[in-house]
């Protein structure tokens, strides 16, 4: 049987779990299927950018009470902090 003749799988209506989509997917490849998808036209916004930074436990314990206590979230007060410490004012 030649590629071009190839007989595909058919893609299940709905899978039992994401294990089972996974397993399905593993094996097969969504060009094998060019009727099943839509092409879409997709406007993307960058909003920014977000970075992780490892804390000491002791400092993301204070720092979450310190938070509480302000009524902010923890990333606002590390930004905050962060900013008064490190940005010349100015």
């Amino acid at each position: 049987m030649s590629e071009t003749n190839k007989q595909c799988d058919p893609i299940p209506e709905e899978f039992e779990s994401y294990e089972d989509a996974a397993a399905f997917w593993e094996t097969h490849d969504t060009t094998e299927y060019p009727d099943a998808f839509t092409d879409v036209d997709v406007v993307a916004e960058f909003r920014g950018r977000y970075f992780e930074v490892e804390l000491a436990e002791d400092v993301a314990i204070a720092l979450q009470r310190q938070a509480r206590r302000s009524g902010v979230t923890m990333s606002e007060l590390a930004n905050d902090l962060l900013r008064k410490q490190i940005i010349p004012a100015g």
